[in-house]
């Protein structure tokens, strides 16, 4: 009893230090859902403590059932609530990871809690003491499928801290590790009880001294990490895979396996009473090799200790080459690439700090463009100064080669162990290395705090100077990309505003005639009244061209519906005026109905019969048909203009700001191919110059 006792004790002990755990959280600054998921789980870690350390010192089986009862309440909360404190601790795009599990997290919490309440009296099918247990409780079906069900959802937990873990890299790794060391501790116990509560369909006094110890243990962790930190930093960009390169995922898989194969063969053969504690062993192996796998002074001396005894180079330049030219080739964004490079490099030379700082064109000022170790205040207190620039410029022009700033006092190494302050003082020397553009110096990456303090020896050196070139060489191309692309962007601005200027240059000249002849012959009532429609037209051509304008700057919003086509043409065509006296006839077949936005597709026919009717003399004619074609409906408009040239329909056709047209600002075909696709179909064109041109669209009957 004495024994129970001091079990009881611990559970209340461990209770005790997750609330002052999640006493130090609530008193942090908030800073959203990692907080009140953290303080909240360990409220309910705390209660299922409490409870379990109840259910130890009762006096009588019936009451440890009970009070077992009540401890599966608080204990089916736990996995959902700490799945969301996963899916939003340190993560910058956490919202995403929120939405994209929105279905799962929500049914992490629901359905275990549901599931006690209602068959709490069903937990449990039996109870027992047996010569080594205080007590044995025989899960009922809810209470194994309970079981079954935050199995998974701990695997869920694991996976996702381990994912953050990966996306860190050098100083943030270093500051939320025993974070996710603590919580993970308290998940890795939680697979190993819930597996052998599934496994045995039972649960033990023994197993809740698994979880006590384990809680203890995860609160002094993570202690460790409130200590070191004044609030939940969310500065990680995690892939949203789910179970790509996933350690955890194959650990899990390899556990329960193992532990499902040795349970069966030792059913088979007559049982092994020490089999719990051989499963124990198997787990704990998989979650040392897990934090061996994970820990960066064991990969660099692992990686140094090949590099010694097998006569390997520390680096395998080819591979280190590839690996940064896949990772940077597709980036066109300065700050994107740089991002990448630190992360690259600190994974390269097993680093915590790196940055890179950058220049403006005239070399006056350097800012900090990506760092794994410079939050954007301790980049501000580093800025440079202008003496301090000047001697680390003329230093580099002549020397241009990575150096270590910690061998010499000189202004310049001064200079450079100011903007790279140090993390921690057993880190190692620091080194770095000019990127040369031109052969002027534009930027410096710096390299500090590595894995164990060791040194950089000559291939370190060799290799950083590999690294500076690559890098200022594609800075350069993304400079070079982005000039390009504001070339273009220029370009067809000033393309817009030439026909807009064109157009609105016409419409104000019509306006300068009208006030030039209006002191003349205001007074006459036939003058007013031409004088204001033509104003009114003017007006409305003006509005037109704005609103034709504005269509290049919007998503298409469709409100489909289902529509016969040809009554939407009849629509579309109402009121359309044919001064030319083109003679225009239909042919509009049976079609089935088809989803079509009524007002957008208008457009499309309007464009269509106004481009006809320019393109067609008076003798001319435009005939609109409408068919079905398989799954398809199909609007023709054909008529005996001018045509076009192959040229023209293959190059300029459906691109902007292109026409044929004196008067034409080319949106329309532009405009009316974007509406098409929308509803989920495609336009064609045939034309022969001098004989005629058609146009066909095919709308999908079914929508998309």
């Amino acid at each position: 009893m004495s024994d129970l006792l001091t079990l009881s004790t611990l559970a209340y002990a461990s209770a005790a230090t997750a609330i002052a755990a999640a006493v130090a959280g609530a008193l942090r600054v908030r800073r959203g859902t990692a907080d009140w998921t953290f303080v909240l789980g360990l409220c309910l870690l705390a209660t299922e403590r409490v409870l379990a350390g109840l259910s130890l010192e009762a006096d009588t089986l019936g009451e440890s059932e009970i009070w077992q009862q009540w401890r599966l309440l608080a204990l089916a909360p736990i996995p959902g609530t700490w799945l969301v404190f996963s899916l939003t601790f340190a993560r910058t795009n956490s919202s995403e990871f929120l939405r994209k599990w929105q279905l799962i997290w929500p049914a992490a919490l629901v359905v275990p809690t549901a599931l006690v309440l209602g068959y709490r009296h069903d937990l449990f099918v039996a109870l027992h003491a047996d010569e080594t247990e205080r007590w044995v409780l025989v899960l009922g079906w809810p209470a194994t499928f309970l079981f079954g069900v935050l199995l998974p959802v701990s695997v869920l937990v694991l996976m996702n801290l381990e994912r953050t873990y990966r996306a860190s890299v050098g100083t943030l790794r270093w500051r939320i590790k025993f974070m996710l060391l603590g919580v993970g501790i308290i998940f890795v116990t939680a697979v190993y009880t819930t597996s052998q509560a599934v496994l045995y369909r039972s649960l033990t006094a023994s197993l809740e001294t698994v979880s006590t110890i384990a809680l203890l243990t995860a609160t002094a962790v993570i202690a460790r990490y409130l200590f070191r930190n004044t609030r939940f930093d969310t500065e990680v960009y995690p892939s949203q895979s789910v179970l790509e390169g996933s350690l955890i995922a194959v650990l899990a898989g390899i556990y329960l396996l193992g532990v499902g194969v040795v349970a069966r063969f030792v059913s088979q053969f007559g049982g092994d009473s020490a089999f719990a504690v051989k499963s124990f062993v198997l787990f704990m192996a998989l979650v040392l090799l897990a934090v061996l796998f994970q820990s960066d002074r064991m990969r660099s001396l692992v990686r140094r200790m090949v590099s010694r005894h097998f006569q390997r180079p520390v680096y395998d330049y080819q591979a280190v080459w590839r690996r940064y030219s896949e990772r940077t080739a597709a980036l066109v964004d300065q700050t994107e690439l740089c991002r990448e490079v630190v992360t690259l490099t600190a994974e390269v030379f097993q680093a915590l700090s790196v940055t890179i700082w950058l220049g403006n064109e005239s070399r006056d000022e350097f800012a900090v463009a990506a760092s794994t170790s410079l939050s954007a205040e301790k980049a501000r207190a580093a800025i440079p100064t202008k003496p301090e620039i000047v001697a680390v410029l003329a230093y580099f022009e002549a020397r241009p080669q990575p150096v270590d700033i910690e061998s010499t006092e000189e202004p310049w190494a001064v200079a450079l162990r100011r903007w790279h302050p140090s993390e921690f003082t057993t880190g190692g020397h620091r080194i770095c290395a000019p990127l040369i553009r031109h052969g002027r110096v534009s930027g410096i990456i710096m390299i500090g705090d590595r894995i164990s303090g060791i040194s950089f020896p000559e291939q370190d050196m060799d290799m950083l100077l590999c690294v500076a070139g690559h890098v200022a060489t594609r800075l350069l191309n993304v400079q070079l990309a982005q000039r390009l692309m504001q070339a273009k962007e220029l370009e067809a601005f000033q393309t817009m505003a030439a026909f807009f200027v064109h157009d609105l240059k016409n419409a104000a000249s019509t306006l300068n005639l009208m006030l030039q002849n209006l002191p003349l012959h205001f007074n006459d009532p036939a003058f007013r009244e031409d004088a204001l429609r033509g104003m009114g037209k003017t007006v409305a051509h003006m509005n037109r061209l704005i609103s034709r304008l504005g269509q290049l700057r919007h998503d298409l919003s469709l409100n489909l519906a289902p529509a016969d086509l040809g009554a939407a043409v009849q629509s579309a065509l109402r009121g359309l005026e044919n001064p030319a006296g083109v003679t225009i006839t239909k042919d509009f077949q049976t079609v089935p109905p088809c989803p079509l936005d009524q007002e957008q597709f208008g457009k499309v026919v309007t464009n269509l019969v106004l481009n006809a009717i320019e393109a067609t003399p008076a003798a001319g004619s435009i005939r609109l048909a409408t068919a079905q074609l398989g799954s398809e409906a199909v609007l023709s408009v054909t008529d005996t203009g001018c045509g076009m040239s192959p040229e023209f329909m293959q190059r300029s056709l459906f691109r902007p700001f292109q026409t044929t047209k004196k008067t034409g600002l080319g949106i329309g075909m532009f405009q009316s191919k974007m509406i098409v696709e929308a509803h989920g179909g495609r336009m064609t064109v045939a034309s022969t110059p001098g004989q005629g041109t058609t146009f066909q669209v095919f709308l999908p009957l079914h929508g998309k």
